[in-house]
């Protein structure tokens, strides 16, 4: 086990929150919540200014509304947050190789295998340039934790938090993590951690002094082990760089429950296609296709069916998700839809055939934007959602406030404006149209950032 805090962890704070304040200037210091807006949507990421209310992300959009009922609700923008983060992860792997992102605003770093630090004094250098990094390309603000270990890494960013940079130098591993509650330790969910309460047991310190046979009695061998290697401040888990992935599947929630069995059908062939597109980005094809559904009462079912070889053909996907179905009864409704493909690799069975004929063709897929909404009952709620940008012919840039009764809401403003004005106008105005986001950091006209877009983060 290292001994050097060479261990890196970045989480951005409130990183969809941030994205929105830093692209729209009126809702800077502000409470900006994120996600989805219909009665069942959850929260994505609440902004600090909306977490003094108390609320927090995968909280019912409905309680976040009540406890925060004048904050900006707002729809996400994923395909802008990807870009973002692939600016901070350009940033990550300009510190070393071995990067192992865990979502789109989070990440392991080994800064030694990179050479980017040795001790404690070149960890904090580099930690210190990775922020002004960050700060300098997006706009954003991270916050950063070194440790010698991925799990203490994790922790020094949560105190860190927000838009600081925590170190736990090497010898007050223990010390630190003794007087935490257990659930602060990877593995210790909820039902973990009242198991643990109900033996006497609620800090990492009580954890280690109950010893391992005991933890290994209440908790089997397996988890027994890991854990009271933890709470001991041991945790060899190496970064690593690339995760196989195991699965790729899409799913919708609605609004209201489907009953008609048709359109439950046009739903299904419409995430069918989704997940295909989601599987060619990858690379990937697989075997076995998995078809979700949740029902009126909550009960999930899930069916699959596994084919004779991998493919990425949508319709060889799209027949098997309808199969799928029609072994499910819908009648009392839906209320959510998935669709998924496991048994990956890297080629299709379709391949081999190609490789032979010298040509491959690929069955048609149906045209939808990769993160589409589930469907809502007015086009206007579809064509405008809110926070997401729209151009006017006469008034420029600007982003949706709310739309519905035919009207759409529009500020006009870009993140380098000062907070611009408000307007009304018709829902199908032909002079508003949707619009592609705006860089966070202005560019200067050669196309350069002025505040110095493509800046590598240099070692010491």
């Amino acid at each position: 086990m290292r001994t050097a805090p060479t261990i890196l962890h970045l989480d951005m704070d409130a990183f969809f929150a941030s994205v929105e304040q830093a692209s729209k200037p009126s809702l800077r210091g502000k409470p900006v919540i994120v996600g989805g807006l219909g009665p069942r949507g959850v929260v994505a990421t609440a902004s600090y200014e909306a977490r003094v209310f108390g609320v927090h992300s995968a909280m019912p959009m409905a309680q976040a509304r009540r406890l925060a009922p004048n904050a900006a609700y707002l729809v996400p923008r994923f395909q802008f947050y990807r870009s973002i983060s692939e600016q901070v992860m350009g940033l990550l792997r300009s510190l070393s190789p071995l990067v192992e992102p865990l979502s789109l605003d989070e990440a392991f770093v080994d800064l030694e295998a990179g050479g980017a630090a040795w001790d404690e004094k070149s960890a904090r250098l580099a930690g210190a340039r990775l922020r002004a990094g960050i700060r300098e390309v997006t706009g954003l603000t991270g916050s950063v934790g070194l440790a010698a270990s991925k799990m203490l890494a994790k922790i020094a960013s949560e105190q860190a938090k927000p838009d600081g940079l925590v170190l736990i130098p090497p010898g007050t591993e223990r010390a630190l993590l003794e007087p935490m509650p257990v659930r602060t330790l990877p593995g210790v969910g909820p039902a973990t951690g009242d198991h643990l309460r109900r033996a006497g047991i609620t800090t990492v310190g009580e954890l280690a002094e109950a010893g391992e046979d005991e933890l290994v009695r209440l908790l089997g061998k397996a988890h027994g082990h890991a854990l009271h290697a933890m709470a001991l401040a041991r945790d060899d888990r190496p970064v690593v760089a690339e995760r196989e992935a195991k699965s790729v599947s899409v799913e919708d929630t609605y609004d209201v429950d489907i009953h008609d069995r048709l359109r439950v059908g046009l739903e299904v062939r419409r995430l069918a296609d989704r997940c295909v597109r989601r599987l060619r980005g990858a690379g990937l094809s697989g075997r076995t296709i998995v078809l979700k559904v949740r029902r009126y009462d909550f009960s999930t079912l899930t069916r699959s069916e596994t084919l004779r070889g991998p493919t990425d053909d949508p319709a060889v996907v799209r027949e098997a998700a309808a199969r799928l179905l029609e072994s499910v009864d819908t009648t009392g409704g839906v209320r959510l839809l998935g669709v998924g493909v496991t048994g990956l690799a890297d080629y299709t069975q379709e391949d081999l055939f190609a490789q032979a004929a010298g040509v491959r063709e690929d069955g048609p897929l149906e045209e939808a934007p990769e993160e589409q909404a589930p469907v809502e009952a007015e086009q206007a709620e579809r064509r405008w959602p809110a926070g997401h940008d729209v151009r006017h012919a006469e008034y420029g840039h600007g982003w949706v406030q709310g739309s519905g009764l035919g009207r759409v809401t529009v500020r006009f403003e870009t993140p380098d404006s000062e907070p611009g004005r408000v307007r009304t106008f018709r829902t199908d105005d032909p002079a508003l149209e949707p619009a592609e986001p705006l860089p966070l950091v202005a560019r200067r006209p050669g196309g350069e950032a002025a505040a110095g877009d493509g800046a590598r983060v240099v070692p010491g």
